[in-house]
């Protein structure tokens, strides 16, 4: 009878981060497996050197490791054992990292925020965490590269030190002091938490003057907040399992490709709810058209009809457009077309001919076509890349 291989799983599941890597690992075991798993002591409680014994042990095959201390991740590094993990600097002969787009995350923010028609933009993070860094670093340039300014909130020393009730209180100061209506990308859930709790402090309204987008899609924390939070959702789960997948091959002792040693989690789409439930566009026609699109986004619509919708004439509303939206009405039904079938793409298991009946088209050549035009690839590829093993 072959051995069971015995795999540490290191990670926070009462975020969604956690819980989506567990949901591809579990996959993955499930197929391929099985495996024995052993969640880890909690290291800040019993200490270092008591989780370092109870790993030795334990006489583990792996592990799998989701976070970025680097106390801990040196100590499984004195192990020698295969390993998965976030935090390393780069991949060794024994560990491959797990890596979060985070440029292609403060990206989809910007673009969110800019389709939705807002001029004024905030980022709100963790100035000592090198991936909140890279957050805000990539939406401040998107946004400047649209011709706007991005406010950052920054902490001094002092603030380190605040807890998170006296920093909110620091926030909402700061939020005060911004011009509005103002859209803000926070780096993750608990920071758009942060950020809605400091405008019930400073009677700041969401989303009519500051709008909040979080990252990770965490539903225990979007959902029970109030107003609920908006958020980008991002692949945790096809993450998971392609680190099961890297990390089954170093423990029968494999060589992996190159391209293997680096498993990537990429932002999917943005999860709309409550406290970004608004259009920030003044022209009460864009703004009106851009809603009647969105409200018929599963319905073959055009030009001619937005323009009856909001009684102009289609010269009229493309003038609007180009001066606001800097493109055409045309262009805007297609792009909302292409989001959804994006998320029908990694939400179902339609096929495409299914989804372009859906949508209301009589064949999908044409969409794909634009589908690929607007995402860079196809459809199918698209569904490969993001969507669930």
């Amino acid at each position: 009878m072959s051995k069971i291989p015995k795999v540490i799983f290191l990670v926070e599941i009462s975020r969604a981060y956690g819980r989506g890597l567990l949901r591809g690992i579990a996959k993955y075991s499930k197929l391929h497996g099985p495996w024995l798993f052993f969640m880890g002591p909690e290291f800040y409680v019993k200490g270092i050197e008591h989780s370092y014994r109870w790993m030795k042990d334990l006489d583990a095959d792996g592990i799998i490791a989701p976070l970025w201390d680097d106390a801990i991740i040196k100590m499984i590094d004195n192990l020698g054992l295969p390993a998965v993990i976030c935090g390393i600097e780069k991949p060794s002969l024994n560990a491959c990292r797990v890596v979060t787009d985070d440029i292609a995350v403060g990206r989809t923010a910007a673009e969110y925020f800019l389709e939705r028609g807002f001029r004024r933009f905030a980022y709100c993070g963790f100035d000592d965490a090198i991936w909140s860094q890279r957050r805000g670093r990539s939406f401040s340039i998107n946004v400047t590269n649209a011709g706007f300014e991005t406010y950052t909130y920054q902490r001094n020393t002092a603030e380190h030190r605040q807890s998170p009730e006296g920093e909110q209180k620091i926030i909402s100061g700061w939020l005060q002091s911004l011009p509005k209506p103002v859209a803000i990308m926070a780096c993750n859930d608990d920071r758009s938490q942060d950020v809605l709790a400091a405008c019930r402090l400073a009677e700041i309204e969401v989303p009519a003057e500051v709008a909040i987008l979080g990252v990770d899609d965490d539903e225990l924390i979007c959902d029970l907040s109030y107003p609920q939070l908006s958020s980008i959702a991002v692949n945790t789960e096809r993450a998971g399992y392609e680190a099961a997948r890297v990390l089954d091959k170093l423990m029968s002792g494999q060589q992996i490709k190159e391209s293997e040693k680096i498993v990537s989690i990429s932002p999917l789409h943005v999860v709309n709810r409550q406290s970004t439930d608004i259009m920030a566009i003044e022209d009460q026609y864009v703004a009106e058209s851009v809603q009647f699109i969105r409200k018929h986004s599963r319905k073959v619509i055009q030009v001619g009809d937005v323009a009856e919708a909001v009684g102009l004439s289609r010269r009229a509303l493309e003038q609007h457009f180009r001066k606001v939206l800097t493109h055409s009405v045309h262009d805007e039904i297609k792009f909302t077309r292409v989001n959804q079938m994006a998320d029908l793409l990694i939400s179902t298991n339609l096929t495409m001919s299914q989804i372009a009946r859906f949508l209301g088209y009589p064949d999908a050549s044409n969409i794909s076509r634009y589908f690929k035009q607007k995402k860079g690839i196809s459809p199918m590829e698209y569904r490969k890349k993001f969507g669930p093993k």
